[in-house]
């Protein structure tokens, strides 16, 4: 069957597809118009259980796996094919934003629905995710769900992970599966002929360049570090400073110090620390621990090691009186998305009149892991201001429903080509 070019983004419905994002909002919906949808949460089960309810409205078969990872699949005409899969997550920050994830998740569903209504049928299966906890603000480190289903991390190393309040990824995930009787399981690790991520740039550029569709090169490295700092509590007002072991004078020494050797003219680096947790936290007494985060990024692999490696020295250097761990948490490199995947992207949007840009990703998303796993890439729409992990987070409805038409193009393509 012959499907001419922009024939299924005729079939994408800019209304359904703003409605849903509205609607899948109020489930963990803030009085400040954002979203607090944090992963494996009881606004997270709301939010899968209609997510299941339009796919299946649809015709999709819905299914998921011993990570919590959440599939929808349209059939194809040869069903044992591996699938495309197209999607991202529905997870968000404690003050996250209505798009965020969401987005691509919603627009994969949408693309399927233009191609159950243009009457044209896939070849191979397309499956529409929503990754498990791809943030990570409860359960860190975030991309759980896709790590495990590619096996870039043990699903056991996964459940074993506790939040703040000590709740096991293990116990909070049996309520999500406990809550989908009626849902089957699939395995771990299928075979995937390809995978599209639609997402939110979460970055100034394409509304800057005024350009609609981000095509994304690739995705920058990222290092993460927990430091621990334990001093020695002591009275505020008798501990003279000679006898102080002061674990947040230690800890500021060393911000200081790291923020000082990652500053560099060009602005390429990105160093973050975001974290920063005080023990006892009383106000007259001498702090005895402090821990704190550090998110490094860098689009350079040597570049990116180098800087990452010098982090322990520094801090041990600034450390005092106390005594400093530093444990890393994360070593992911810098990647490149295929150009066959890429090519599509363009042409799809060229064949729809859209405007495009080549644009890395500074953020990290499942296509990730997924691109160690089959040929991937990642579509950006522009979201205002670049703002992103915020309430304000917004996207128009245009370029909403122009990421859904490129991505269902480039979908479909996909699941007929040989």
């Amino acid at each position: 069957m012959t499907v001419r070019p922009g024939t299924i983004a005729a079939h994408v419905d800019a209304e359904r597809l703003w409605r849903r994002h509205m609607e899948l909002a109020q489930h963990g919906a803030t009085p400040n118009g954002g979203v607090d949808r944090q992963a494996l949460s009881a606004e997270e089960i709301a939010a899968r259980r209609t997510i299941v309810a339009w796919g299946e409205a649809i015709g999709l078969s819905a299914s998921n796996d011993d990570a919590g990872n959440l599939f929808l699949r349209l059939a194809g005409t040869a069903p044992d094919l591996p699938p495309v899969m197209i999607g991202s997550h529905i997870d968000s920050q404690p003050t996250g934003g209505k798009f965020d994830g969401a987005f691509g998740v919603l627009a994969a569903l949408e693309s399927v629905e233009a191609i159950v209504a243009s009457g044209a049928r896939p070849r191979r299966p397309i499956d529409v995710v929503a990754w498990m906890n791809e943030e990570g603000s409860r359960f860190a480190p975030g991309m759980m769900g896709s790590a495990a289903f590619t096996g870039a991390r043990k699903l056991a190393d996964v459940l074993a992970v506790r939040d703040a309040a000590g709740v096991s990824v293990s116990d909070a995930l049996a309520a999500v599966l406990a809550a989908e009787p009626q849902l089957p399981g699939r395995p771990l690790g299928t075979l995937v002929a390809a995978f599209v991520e639609a997402h939110i740039e979460q970055g100034p550029i394409l509304e800057a360049e005024k350009r609609t569709i981000g095509v994304v090169t690739g995705i920058q490295g990222k290092r993460t570090f927990r430091v621990t700092v334990t001093g020695e509590e002591n009275h505020a007002g008798t501990s003279p400073r000679s006898a102080r072991r002061d674990a947040l004078v230690s800890a500021v020494a060393m911000v200081h110090a790291l923020q000082a050797a990652m500053w560099d003219a060009a602005d390429v680096v990105r160093f973050t620390i975001g974290r920063f947790e005080v023990t006892p936290n009383a106000p007259s007494v001498v702090p005895a621990r402090v821990v704190f985060s550090i998110d490094l990024r860098h689009p350079d692999t040597a570049t990116l090691r180098d800087l990452g490696d010098r982090i322990p020295g520094l801090c041990a250097a600034a450390a005092g009186r106390c005594v400093v761990e530093v444990r890393e948490l994360l070593h992911d490199p810098p990647l490149a998305f295929p150009a066959a995947i890429r090519d599509r992207i363009r042409a799809a949007a060229q064949d729809l009149g859209i405007t495009w840009m080549d644009i890395p990703s500074g953020a990290g998303h499942d296509a990730r892991y997924l691109h160690y796993h089959g040929p991937t890439g990642m579509i950006f729409i522009p979201c205002k201001d670049g703002l992103s992990h915020h309430e304000a987070e917004s996207a128009t409805r245009d370029d909403i429903a122009a990421g859904a038409r490129v991505l269902a193009e480039t979908a479909f393509g996909l699941s007929v080509a040989e």
